[in-house]
């Protein structure tokens, strides 16, 4: 009897053991994540093929949005702008010229030549009529006869033109004439405008604050839009990328504060807070060594913070504590 209840307890012992294992990491056990930061990386290259004039940055020199980094030869492209400026000039005043029409100053002269080719032409044919008058007399040779005919028919000729002419400033432009320059003008327009592009284009500036990581070209070589100038790390955002079980993505939301820390800067807790956590479950990255995890389904988790001495390189190994009774950001906090 004494063997029975000796096994009985023995049993029971066993049991308890088991099941203390099995449910060890449940409960109030704390959630410890272990990750890597990241950030943004990205490569400028200049946005035309010239040759370098300047690079005004240095490895490791902190750069703000709009910056300027470096700079093309402008030689050869500023004369092509002064030319284009000058063409779009004369398609200006001479779009100006047809859109107001004559001035009154020139209606008034061809209206002078009109009156002037008028007199003349009743003059010839006053010279015509006499000639005429005397020729059954035999007072005036048929060449003179001739000559004076012309002189008439010459001067009414003259007189159509000079009231064509009139009509045509009275009237004004052609509304196709205008169209025809308009047109003109937005293509001279546009190559300015092309050429001011390229003109900018010629400077290379920081699309946001970041690092230089790399300096890949030096004054004298051929920028090319193929080829990287330089490598810039942003300095914001800045997250722990970081990957939990199955069953732990039910302790996490989006939102929930975490406290991060990093080998380098012991005894320094960061602010931390959980902005994504992915849908889609993945194999376990070669990066995480935990050997129950290796062939493991995980989900990524970016837990995002905020690094204004610029204390966090890439790759550098983070460990995370997220803080459920903590309350969750805000969205607009997630987004930065």
């Amino acid at each position: 009897m004494q063997r029975v209840i000796v096994i009985l307890v023995l049993m029971i012992a066993v049991a308890g053991g088991a099941w203390w294992y099995l449910h060890r990491d449940s409960g109030s056990a704390e959630l410890v994540l272990y990750g890597n930061i990241d950030f943004r990386q990205l490569s400028l290259a200049f946005n035309g093929s010239e040759r370098v004039a300047e690079v005004l940055v240095e490895e490791g020199a902190q750069v703000k949005k709009g910056q300027i980094l470096g700079r093309l030869d402008t030689s050869r492209l500023l004369p092509q702008v002064a030319q284009a400026e000058a063409q779009a000039a004369s398609q200006r005043a001479n779009l100006a010229r047809l859109r107001n029409g004559s001035r009154p100053e020139e209606i008034a002269q061809s209206r002078a030549n009109l009156e002037s080719a008028k007199a003349e032409a009743v003059n010839a044919r006053a010279q015509f009529d006499r000639q005429n008058a005397l020729a059954p007399k035999a007072a005036v040779s048929q060449q003179a006869l001739d000559e004076a005919r012309s002189a008439a028919a010459v001067a009414d000729a003259k007189v159509l033109a000079n009231q064509k002419a009139l009509d045509l400033l009275v009237a004004g432009s052609r509304i196709e004439d205008i169209e025809e320059a308009e047109a003109q003008l937005q293509a001279a327009e546009a190559n300015v405008s092309l050429l001011h592009q390229q003109l900018a284009d010629a400077e290379l500036k920081a699309p946001v604050d970041a690092i230089v990581q790399s300096r890949l070209i030096e004054p004298g070589e051929m920028a090319s839009p193929t080829r990287a100038a330089f490598s810039l790390a942003t300095i914001s955002p800045k997250w722990v990328r970081a990957y939990v079980s199955e069953t732990q993505l039910g302790m996490l939301r989006p939102g929930m504060r975490a406290a991060v820390t990093v080998d380098s800067l012991p005894g320094h807790t960061i602010d931390g807070w959980i902005g994504f956590i992915s849908s889609v479950a993945e194999f376990t990255p070669k990066s995480v060594q935990t050997e129950e995890l290796r062939t493991s389904l995980v989900y990524e988790v970016r837990v995002f913070v905020k690094d204004p001495d610029n204390a966090l390189r890439l790759g550098m190994p983070a460990t995370v504590r997220p803080l459920p009774g903590e309350p969750a950001n805000p969205p607009a906090t997630q987004q930065q």
